[in-house]
């Protein structure tokens, strides 16, 4: 069969049987998963059945565990005997027992108990939707939780996700101000406005699915059903999305099916006393870098688990989608670890998780076919072709894939090259260049490069001088250059590297410096864990304006519906360090040179018209100097070498955008 994908990418006609191969592996998966014509949203609902339930008169608890000799049912109820309880083996693999209404309550604490060769292994429910730990014992147990079934008043009914992100990456616990945990009811009432204010229409949130170890940023899950506990409720994360959703932000999960903690009392690991029930066996289940567990995605009560966890965060937390973490890890045997994939042949090979794959398009299938509008965000380094093309097509079904590479240039650039030096072409070449007809989310920094250990753009372009000189009443040349630099990077990054924008909760302010959760080497301390807000709200401060720009920024881009046009690009000039490109109707002329400024300077626009300035990086209100005329008028005519355009002054280290006029 000739797949479309073949014909957007020519290059991918020698890898035909491999694209052939995938699809071949994506239609048995799923014909044996489902059956001819099956419904991939009635399979993946696995909550609605394993757990613990409430029924018409009492109790059901069922969970699958082929190993185990046999289980029970431990907790509150019965005094933790840990053989009261006993559970009847269905057929499948499935054990279950009913309890008559009496016998649990919400809140009570329970565990599973399963027996495997000669051990009583005491195990946390797999399909738990709540999570805590004893303060006391430090044991941590599953909760009788009503999530599934309570009466939670939505009013989001008519809510449609944006189709555009400009993505506000956040995190519950770090995003207040204060040196603690923060809740969910906290970032409703205080975060929440503040990311509509600055313009932001979704939001990705971090660490939401359980994780015993707060330092893991949430990429060590353990119990894939349960909201964090040490945030508040799961009726409060209703309570939050709902918010969100009145509000018009979109909500995406950070959803990590990658890896899983390597523990045993409150992961799935050894749950019936394999190690091979969820993961692979030996080596291969071992992420040596991470220090996890590495799915079977070849196994299909493991797709069926991970299928009916995407289903379950939509369906009962009404979720708009997700972002995949640690994609590349999925995709390769060696996880892509030391790989710079530079060429075809590397995404096609021996080392390719084809099963992998497989699962990563049935994820897409489902997640569209619950929600059409939703929205799923890889997270891949390796640029595997495909990825965010439809699945008939020979894609993977992805509608965004971050532009990864985009923060790293970024850093190099400012670790390795004084300014005078940036290479202005290889820019361009870097912030445009993606697989022809996939979706890209572009962003100069995230989370990543604000944990300890990394450093957030403003912090590495200013360093110490932030300490002493953000005072708007301080002259530094070290500041100056870090503000006007930091605008500059964010602009020519969104307008440039996708057709979505991301951004890390305090990033868009210049966050000073780092993120480092508490633990034992920094005394458990929660100085560097927390959103220093009040540093935006000073007015004497000069992250206010880096704030008052990011939010112009936005609302122009929003405003004139940019990111999804394409750009063409006028004029380049390593010397000058000039790059001018157009969007719509919309002119960009970014001057990266440190200390030319140019008087008089061609501005290509390829038609005649009258434009006007829309945004300058060196406004006042933005930090700047003011060194840009807002209220002139240029007329682009027809020069006598047949170049259309105007002259005008571009300053050093600053970019103007020019709009037409009708």
């Amino acid at each position: 069969m000739g797949w479309n994908i073949l014909k957007i990418d020519p290059y991918l006609k020698p890898y035909k049987k491999d694209i052939d191969l995938r699809m071949r592996n994506y239609t048995a998966t799923r014909t044996r998963l489902l059956g001819e014509g099956g419904d991939i949203a009635a399979f993946a609902r696995g909550y609605e059945y394993f757990g613990i339930h409430r029924t018409a008169d009492g109790w059901v608890y069922r969970e699958w565990a082929p190993a185990a000799e046999g289980m029970y049912l431990t907790g509150d109820f019965n005094g933790w005997d840990l053989y009261a309880t006993p559970m009847t083996r269905l057929d499948g693999d499935v054990f279950e027992v009913t309890l008559p209404a009496d016998t649990l309550a919400v809140g009570q604490r329970v565990q599973a108990v399963v027996l495997h060769n000669g051990e009583t292994l005491r195990r946390i429910p797999t399909y738990a939707t709540r999570v805590e730990q004893d303060p006391t014992t430090y044991l941590w147990c599953a909760v009788v939780d009503d999530v599934l079934w309570d009466e939670f008043p939505w009013t989001d009914g008519a809510f449609k996700p944006c189709a555009t992100p400009y993505i506000y990456e956040c995190h519950i616990g770090m995003a207040q101000e204060e040196g603690k945990v923060g809740s969910y009811r906290e970032f409703t009432a205080n975060i929440l406005p503040r990311i509509k204010a600055a313009g932001y229409n979704t939001i990705q949130i971090m660490a939401v699915m359980e994780h015993p170890y707060y330092g893991s940023f949430g990429y060590q899950v353990s119990n894939f059903f349960a909201a964090a506990s040490r945030y508040g409720s799961g009726r409060e994360l209703k309570e939050l999305i709902n918010t969100a959703h009145k509000m018009g932000l979109t909500v995406l999960l950070d959803v990590v099916h990658s890896h899983a903690v390597k523990n045993t009392e409150e992961g799935l690991n050894r749950f019936d006393g394999t190690e091979y029930q969820f993961f692979h066996e030996g080596e291969r289940g071992n992420h040596a870098a991470w220090g996890t567990k590495l799915f079977n995605y070849g196994k299909d009560q493991v797709l069926h688990f991970l299928l009916s966890n995407l289903q379950f965060w939509m369906e009962v937390y009404h979720f708009d989608g997700f972002r995949f973490d640690g994609i590349t890890s999925m995709l390769y045997h060696d996880h892509g670890l030391g790989s710079a994939f530079t060429g075809y042949e590397m995404y096609f090979s021996l080392n390719t998780d084809t099963e992998a794959v497989t699962y990563l398009q049935l994820a897409n299938e489902l997640i569209h076919a619950v929600k059409p509008k939703a929205l799923t965000v890889a997270e891949d380094m390796s640029g595997m072709p495909g990825m965010c093309l439809p699945i008939a097509d020979g894609g993977i079904g992805f509608d965004f894939r971050l532009s990864m590479g985009v923060p790293d240039l970024w850093i190099k650039l400012i670790k390795e090259y004084p300014d005078e030096q940036w290479d202005i072409m290889g820019l361009w070449y870097e912030l445009t260049g993606r697989r022809p007809k996939e979706k890209n989310i572009g962003y100069s920094e995230s989370h990543d490069q604000a944990l300890v250990g990394d450093k957030t753009i403003l912090f590495r372009l200013c360093d110490a001088e932030m300490y002493r000189a953000m005072s708007k009443f301080t002259e530094s040349a070290v500041i100056d250059r870090g503000v006007a630099l930091h605008k500059m990077i964010r602009l020519v990054t969104a307008t440039l590297a996708g057709e979505g924008y991301l951004n890390f909760m305090g990033n868009e302010f210049g966050h000073p410096e780092w993120i480092d959760f508490p633990r034992e080497g920094n005394g458990w301390s929660y100085h560097y864990c927390r959103r220093q807000w009040h540093l935006a709200d000073d007015p004497t401060l000069r992250y206010g304006d880096l704030q008052v720009f990011d939010r112009a920024m936005l609302s122009l881009l929003r405003r004139e519906r940019l990111l999804p046009k394409k750009a063409v690009n006028r004029w380049m000039h390593n010397e000058d360090k000039t790059l001018i490109y157009s969007k719509g109707d919309l002119l960009f002329a970014f001057n990266f040179h440190p200390t030319a400024s140019f008087e008089g300077y061609f501005v290509p626009t390829g038609e005649t018209g009258d434009y006007r300035v829309v945004l300058s990086t060196d406004d006042p209100v933005y930090g700047g100097f003011g060194r840009v005329d807002t209220t002139y008028r240029y007329t682009a005519t027809r020069q006598p070498d047949g170049r259309v355009g105007f002259l005008c002054y571009l300053p050093a280290r600053t970019a103007t955008v020019f709009k037409k006029e009708k």
